[in-house]
């Protein structure tokens, strides 16, 4: 009997392993249907809410993804001329940095070459030529990656339209995918539940970031930093992040800003402004607009992000959130997964007082 147990055991990591493989290298197969699923999960309140005033399902799905595509399309438009400039100019807005901060970077370099000394002294130098691999530009590099997620995007927005046309097809085929009565409910309910996380998650952050990037765009603007629209819309995008959008965030903004002004003090001004307001949406804004029905397991989504994102880099840690609600909903409806969904929520009341 225990050598069963073992070996069922070891059946079920072998295939958890085999399953982050298959995620890992059909990204580009895996991707868009996340997305059109994420998105048709966001969606499919606002539908169904237009359905009972009678607009058909089809016609709804359509304009909504239509008008989805039309902003980001038009959006991109008017950042591409200030993006695509700061990236051809990035070499020599580099050299200027440097210059700016040598003193900095000069005492860097002092300490790392006395730590390459101290490992020639201990290993012997080590004559091996290196080969140097000539790596494409930065801009033909970004216009690439970029090109490469609006065309996947655009695939999983199409795939978010059929699921949103459909209508109420996936519930009926769900229903009939199980045999008795009781199944049939737990089942619809956790998709119900899972649609009303996300949903939910997906409308109010997007609100909360806009409210974020309007407020960053006028404080840039205030303190003279040039493009205060680009970082009002790159606070927007990078809020979506968990912890690793602020940092970005406020570091790409402090470079821009010693570039543009005079003094130190003054450079990096604008990146402490930036750091205050994203603080402030993430510790009193954001969680008391969600409140606690949404709040997750602060370990739980850092692990969750650093494993998506080194899977599929930006989009994954998008993803890691709504990965983390849908998991905690179906644990919170599946007998057996009690322990998994406690370990994904917060700290309860009787956890904070021991």
């Amino acid at each position: 009997m225990d050598d069963a147990k073992k070996i069922k055991n070891l059946l079920i990591f072998i295939s958890v392993i085999m399953a982050f493989a298959a995620v890992y290298f059909a990204r580009d197969m895996f991707l868009p249907i996340v997305i059109g699923f994420i998105v048709a999960l966001t969606l499919s309140p606002v539908v169904r809410w237009l359905s009972r005033l009678g607009v058909p399902e089809p016609l709804s799905a359509m304009v909504l993804i239509f008008g989805a595509v039309l902003a980001l399309a038009f959006g991109s438009y008017l950042l591409s001329g200030p993006i695509t400039e700061i990236l051809s100019d990035a070499p020599a807005m580099g050299d200027e940095l440097r210059q700016k901060l040598r003193g900095l970077i000069a005492a860097v370099e002092d300490a790392k070459n006395t730590s390459e000394q101290v490992q020639e002294f201990a290993a012997g130098v080590d004559s091996t030529p290196v080969v140097a691999i000539e790596q494409p530009g930065l801009l033909a590099f970004a216009a690439g990656s970029v090109a490469n997620f609006a065309g996947l995007t655009l695939v999983g927005l199409i795939l978010a339209m059929f699921i949103l046309a459909s209508g109420d097809l996936f519930y009926v085929k769900l229903l009939e995918a199980f045999p008795n009565f009781s199944d049939k409910r737990r089942a619809v309910q956790t998709a119900r539940d899972i649609e009303k996380q996300i949903s939910r998650y997906f409308l109010t952050i997007t609100i909360i970031n806009g409210g974020l990037g309007l407020s960053i765009t006028v404080a840039m603007f205030i303190v003279g930093l040039p493009n205060p629209v680009l970082w009002g819309t790159l606070a927007f995008v990078l809020n979506f992040l968990p912890f690793v959008g602020a940092v970005l965030g406020a570091v790409m903004v402090a470079a821009f800003g010693i570039l543009s002004f005079d003094t130190l003090g003054a450079g990096l001004l604008p990146a402490g402004i930036y750091l205050v307001l994203t603080s402030i949406e993430g510790q009193f804004v954001t969680p008391s607009v969600l409140g606690k029905r949404l709040e997750m397991n602060i370990v739980a989504v850092f692990l969750t992000v650093i494993i998506w994102g080194w899977m599929w880099s930006v989009p994954g840690a998008l993803m890691a959130v709504p990965f983390l609600l849908l998991l905690n909903v179906i644990c919170n409806n599946v007998p057996g997964l009690g322990v998994l969904g406690n370990f994904l929520g917060p700290r309860t009341a009787t956890e904070r007082e021991s």
